[in-house]
């Protein structure tokens, strides 16, 4: 089964709360993996520090155009659906936009002049490790300056397969690279803060995730401190309150010493025991 964290804004306890369901799924013995898909700035390792067994790297294919031999026809441009050809035919200019290409090949097809060619482009890497014998980390790391986080995301899920248990710690908001992430989840866990910030943003993933059609549910983080609109608002909608976690000094403090709240206290560590099982029956319905 593959379980999406994710929520609508960074800061609210995603990898918190990945991580903290990956260590006890280990624990449990099952065989499990998870995937730190925030790709521009990963911090699974800072808590799961494991073994590295390999690194992949991701390449884009970016086109060159050779002026010498193009005939400023402008169909490559015509053809290119991310406007990522500036061309200016009355000066006879064409040019790639790197940023914007997105690997589809259409631009080389409609040349017949045969100016184009294809130069590999570093995007990231993914790094795969072994924690404990049955479990594995994969971790996606975009390279500085890359535009989209996207073919980095989609080949560390790749790399993570398919194990009893598969976390995707997803990127914060609900552009492309959420996108790409809870699109492979089975199941969806929305972590937020009872804040009108927090459900600003939450209300916004919830929108985003039902119009994907995947089922969900919502962990509230930081809970005591601000309102009870985001309660009301989930009891309004029928939306499944998975778990509260308290706001609280001690849990801060184990978090920002990089430790885990589940393998320090036992009373946490049942929370989020009940937590998987929670999920894990609603792949068993």
């Amino acid at each position: 089964m593959r379980i999406a964290i994710a929520s609508g804004k960074g800061g609210t306890g995603k990898t918190f709360v990945a991580t903290n369901l990956f260590w006890l799924a280990s624990e449990m013995g099952m065989e499990c993996v998870l995937a730190d898909c925030d790709a521009e700035e990963p911090n699974v390792a800072g808590f799961l520090p494991g073994d590295t067994e390999s690194v992949t790297e991701v390449f884009q294919q970016v086109p060159v155009i050779d002026p010498n031999k193009c005939t400023f026809c402008g169909k490559c441009y015509d053809y290119c659906a991310y406007n990522a050809i500036l061309y200016l035919p009355e000066k006879r200019w064409i040019q790639v936009l790197p940023d914007l290409c997105h690997d589809c090949g259409a631009c080389s097809y409609a040349c017949e002049a045969g100016a184009i060619t294809e130069k590999p482009r570093l995007l990231g890497k993914v790094k795969r490790s072994a924690y404990g014998p049955r479990s594995r980390l994969t971790e996606g790391r975009s390279e500085v300056r890359v535009y989209s986080a996207v073919a980095v995301i989609k080949k560390a899920i790749h790399e993570a397969g398919n194990k009893k248990v598969t976390i995707l710690d997803s990127p914060p908001g609900i552009s492309c690279p959420f996108i790409a992430t809870v699109d492979k989840a089975d199941y969806v866990v929305l972590v937020s803060e009872p804040t009108p910030f927090g459900l600003h943003d939450l209300k916004l993933s919830v929108s985003t995730v039902q119009q994907i059609g995947k089922p969900f549910g919502v962990v509230i983080n930081k809970a005591g401190p601000g309102n009870r609109e985001m309660y009301e608002w989930l009891k309004e909608y029928d939306i499944p309150l998975l778990m509260e976690i308290p706001f609280d000094r001690e849990i801060a403090r184990i978090y920002s010493d990089g430790g885990l709240l589940s393998r320090e206290h036992t009373s946490y560590r049942e929370m989020f025991r009940r937590l998987l099982k929670q999920i894990l029956h609603f792949q068993s319905v």
